[in-house]
């Protein structure tokens, strides 16, 4: 009797790697020996057998895994009958077993059978053919079985995979019925598996072609052609699935045939996931490619774009058309005072209104910062033009509310025509630029249609804006000087500093026909720091040359003004040249002193803080309120000369004037006049009160050297009565 543990025949086959062997639970070694030839008795099928002769040896062998099949003897040492199969099937219940019994214990192996057990068989039938037979029968039932769980397994596995990802996925049988659908699936269709199962792929997957007017029923004909052969897998493509509910989805889907081993098309699987995000963000990316940031508006590539299309219409059509270059008026003065936010919020103002003023089948663009231009389509008249312009006009001048303060602007239209003014679009946009121009020089607020004269005179323009670029750094401009003078005495008060320019090639150039433009390209901050240096270097020189002290005034653009560095430009100027701060008076329009009020009062304060004197320029052309005028802290009211020339001629000029006057009195200001001209002008002026007086009557503006000889003499002769 052998020991008791593991053991093996004398001849094992050889164990492969990946075999699972019998395990024989057996006391009898005769037995064990005649099953183990059993078993390897045949050439062509051997099985590796492994031999215990206790139950718990068999079951310590069977935990540790590699056993295809159990042949257990229900008598052993350490356990008998039932008890023993119940121990070793509740060890391993997936392992087939078969149970050896006496004859006369058929009834007790039967019971095992009952319990679990694969089959059982009388010990004396236990040799031979039907043992090999029944071992391979529990093995190939062990592997099949594995093999099917390890299908479904893996089909789980999948599934839960495939339930994970972000896509969507169908599988569809033969016929194009749903055989699966992955919760991605449920979510974006609207349908639950269980519902779906069964049905036709077009009740599920409702697919259009993109323009929401019919649904594509049969999106997957493309796998199976009208023969029945397979087609190749459908390339990616974009389309709109039709959810359950209604609501549309961009999608981007594949289909791909399935095939058996044999190459038979059986089914087919489709792939999608939701776009409609990127195809959002496509689409914004596109919009906003064509259109303006800040307004909504085309920009200009789509503008241009939209012209050529309306140029080639109208010469289809035998029509005209009109391009409308709208450009705000003094915008810079805006943004430079009251900031850019506002100047974005007036800018989006303005876009809604021209949007109001035209018809839908015409364009309004922004080209940029506060350029417009309108397309007019297939207009039949150029008065038809001049109305819409005129009501472009109109509709802007109205107040613009922003940010609890109503803006007052203008703007400057020019107008060229198809086919009057050029056959493409670039001619008609240079030439509706070019009488935008015009228009401004025209004194702004008004529309021009392009003529062409303009263009020579902009091409002048331009050149003149060229050459004013290197003026400064070339020392071309130089200050005149018109002396202010005391109208009941006729002393000279002090000097007005005006700039020239002295052109290399045109000479002697106004400040009518520069100062615009040094305004409009950003020029004129570098203009004014220079004349405000100058000055105050000329006073100093008068001061020192033994004439005593001049007091020099100096005008101030909006742009100076509302620059953040203004007052401490003044300061540096005062202390490098040591002129007193109240010999400089800077003269500012009521325009640029209401642009932003309370900002005014702050800067104001802080030069009066400095000891500089303060005078509005132009009194009267503007719109200053008395509380403002109370508010801020001036020394002087300048007459605007349009006034003051007309005293003599119209009344109402002259009942202003001596109102104006008496405001500058009340308000203990100096009331100076500008441009007295006559005898009769200074004669009223003097009968009623005005303080101080300059013009061409008393002195026109002159050179340094000419002014100092003025300034020696201290008096006009002739002024006092």
């Amino acid at each position: 009797m052998p020991s008791p543990g593991l053991r093996t025949a004398k001849r094992p086959r050889k164990k492969k790697d990946g075999d699972e062997c019998v395990l024989l639970i057996e006391a009898d070694a005769d037995v064990a020996a005649e099953i183990f030839a059993a078993l390897n008795s045949a050439t062509e099928e051997q099985f590796h057998v492994e031999w215990v002769t206790e139950l718990s040896s068999g079951i310590e062998r069977l935990r540790k895994g590699g056993v295809g099949a159990v042949v257990l003897d229900l008598t052993l040492p350490d356990s008998h009958g039932v008890e023993s199969f119940d121990k070793l099937f509740q060890a391993s219940a997936r392992v087939p077993i078969l149970v050896l019994s006496e004859a006369d214990a058929e009834e007790m192996a039967r019971q095992a059978a009952h319990r679990g057990a694969h089959d059982y068989l009388a010990k004396n039938q236990s040799v031979g053919y039907r043992l090999r037979g029944v071992v391979r029968t529990m093995i190939e039932r062990r592997t099949a079985e594995a093999a099917v769980k390890a299908l479904v397994l893996q089909n789980e596995v999948a599934k839960l995979t495939l339930d994970a990802i972000e896509e969507a996925v169908l599988r569809t049988d033969i016929n194009g019925d749903i055989t699966y659908l992955n919760r991605m699936a449920e979510r974006l269709t609207g349908w639950c598996r269980r519902e779906a199962l069964g049905r036709p792929i077009a009740n599920v997957l409702r697919i259009t072609k993109g323009d929401s007017t019919s649904t594509n029923g049969e999106a997957l004909d493309i796998l199976i052609s009208e023969d029945g052969t397979a087609m190749p897998a459908a390339n990616c493509t974009t389309c709109v699935l039709v959810g359950r509910d209604g609501v549309e989805l961009g999608i981007e889907k594949t289909v791909t045939p399935i095939r058996d081993q044999d190459g038979v098309l059986t089914g087919s699987v489709v792939a999608f996931h939701d776009v409609s995000a990127a195809r959002a963000q496509s689409l914004e990316m596109s919009r906003l490619a064509q259109h303006d940031s800040l307004t909504g508006l085309p920009n200009r590539v789509l503008f241009n774009d939209r012209l050529k299309q309306a140029i080639s219409l109208a010469m289809r059509q035998d029509k005209q058309l009109a391009v409308m270059f709208v450009d705000l008026d003094q915008f810079k003065k805006i943004n430079d005072s009251l900031g850019h936010a506002v100047g974005d919020k007036l800018l989006q103002s303005v876009a809604g209104r021209l949007v109001d003023c035209v018809r839908r089948t015409d364009t309004v663009s922004r080209l940029g910062g506060d350029e417009f231009v309108v397309l007019l389509s297939q207009v039949e008249h150029e008065e038809d033009v001049a109305v819409s312009a005129r009501k472009i006009l109109r509709t802007l001048a109205a107040p613009h509310p922003v940010d609890n303060k109503n803006l007052d602007i203008s703007v400057s239209i020019g107008v060229s025509t198809y086919p009057s003014d050029g056959p493409d679009a670039e001619n008609l946009m240079d030439k509706a630029d070019t009488a935008m121009y015009e228009a401004k020089k025209q004194g702004r607020n008004n529309y021009q249609f392009f003529r062409r004269d303009m263009q020579v005179r902009l091409l002048d323009r331009q050149s003149l804006e060229a050459d004013l670029r290197y003026a400064l750094g070339r020392n071309e401009f130089l200050l005149h000087y018109q002396p202010k003078f005391n109208l009941q005495t006729g002393q000279i008060t002090g000097v007005e500093a005006l700039v020239r320019w002295v052109h290399p090639r045109r000479g002697l150039v106004a400040p009518a026909q520069f100062i615009p433009i040094a305004e409009e390209c950003g020029l004129i901050l570098p203009i004014g720091r220079w004349v405000l240096l100058e000055a105050c270097r000329q006073v100093r020189a008068w001061s020192d040359s033994g004439l005593g002290i001049v007091p020099v005034a100096v005008n101030v653009s909006a742009a100076e003004f509302g620059d953040k560095d203004f007052v401490s430009g003044v300061r540096a100027v005062l202390i490098a040249t040591g002129v007193e701060p109240r010999n400089l008076e800077l003269e500012l329009t009521e325009s640029v002193l209401m642009q932003d009020a309370e900002s005014t009062v702050r800067t104001l304060g802080a030069l009066k803080a400095m000891g500089v004197t303060l005078a509005i320029d132009d009194f009267g052309t503007g719109y200053s309120s008395f509380t403002y005028l109370r508010r801020f802290p001036v020394d002087a009211l300048k007459l605007d000369q349009s006034f003051v020339q007309e005293i003599t001629e119209d009344p109402g000029d002259a009942t202003i004037v001596s109102a104006m006057i008496n405001i500058g009195m009340s308000l203990n200001q100096r009331v100076i006049a500008e441009g007295v001209e006559t005898s009769a002008q200074l004669k009223f002026l003097q009968s009623h009160g005005c303080a101080e007086g300059q013009g061409h009557y008393l002195s026109h503006p002159v050179a340094a050297e000419q002014a100092a000889k003025l300034l020696e003499a201290g008096i006009q002769e002739g002024m006092v009565q």
